[in-house]
């Protein structure tokens, strides 16, 4: 270090211009005009002039990778009659509504035993009876949040269901 170099303290918010040097100590005025010694060792040059010349290389930043876990949709299950059985027309209304129901508690207990957590059921608004099934089924579970404001308005023919 000589007189007139531009120096900064290593462990504090202090620069100025190198006054005078005396062996390891060096004397320092900073911009407010106040003077400061220190050791060498504790101090730093400040060169503007250091990467001068120097190429920089620019490297394209990768992207973070994302979980399968959350790339994941949420399970539907649609309850419409037609789209669990082959022929609807052979099946009373009563064992319609079993087999509704036997569906909703094995999907059900799929969800639990897979950790998903979310399904949307989907029972359609007809005259309510598949809707009453599923709401009277989703109050009897325990560890799940599911939508109960809109459920009896007939505006949503699907309600949530969210495992906890």
């Amino acid at each position: 270090m000589k007189i007139g170099d531009k120096v900064s303290v290593v462990d504090d918010n202090l620069k100025g211009l190198v006054t005078s040097v005396h062996g390891e100590t060096v004397v320092f005025r900073d911009e407010f005009g106040f003077t400061h010694q220190y050791k060498m060792n504790e101090l730093v040059l400040q060169n503007p002039n250091i990467y001068e010349g120097l190429k920089t290389i620019q490297k394209s930043e990768s992207s973070k990778p994302v979980s399968r876990k959350h790339q994941r949709k949420h399970l539907i299950l649609d309850l419409h009659f037609e789209k669990l059985v082959e022929n609807p027309q052979f099946f009373d209304s009563t064992e319609r509504i079993f087999i509704q129901k036997e569906k909703l508690m094995e999907t059900f207990e799929f969800c639990r035993k897979n950790h998903l957590k979310q399904l949307e059921i989907v029972h359609g608004i007809g005259d309510g009876v598949v809707q009453k099934m599923v709401h009277d089924f989703l109050i009897g579970q325990t560890n799940i949040d599911f939508e109960q404001d809109v459920f009896f308005y007939h505006s949503a023919g699907n309600v949530m269901v969210w495992f906890r």
